[in-house]
C-alpha cells in the first residue's frame, strides 16, 4: 500500500486513515521513526514495552548531548 501525505513548513503532516487502521493508531498513541536504509525510514506505533526501553536508551545517550556536538550537528 502507498499512500501520500504532505509536510507541513512545521515538519507536520496528517496521517492517512488507511495507515492509521493499519497500525491501529489513536491519538495519543507514540510513534517511532527508525532508519532501515539511505533515505528510508520505518514508522510503527510504540507498543509499552518498546517505552521502556527508548527511555533506557535515551539515558545513555548523554555523552551525545554536548555543546561541541549541538554545533557540529546543527545544519542537519
Amino acid at each position: 500500500m502507498s499512500v501520500i501525505a504532505k509536510v507541513t513548513s512545521k515538519g507536520q503532516t496528517t496521517i492517512p486513515q488507511e495507515i492509521r487502521a493499519l497500525l491501529n493508531v489513536k491519538p495519543g498513541d507514540l510513534l517511532v521513526w527508525e532508519e532501515v536504509g539511505a533515505g528510508e525510514v520505518r514508522v510503527r506505533r510504540v507498543e509499552a514495552l518498546d517505552l521502556e526501553y527508548l527511555r533506557a536508551l535515551e539515558g545513555t545517550l548523554s555523552e551525545w548531548a554536548g555543546a561541541a556536538d549541538e554545533a557540529a550537528y546543527d545544519a542537519l
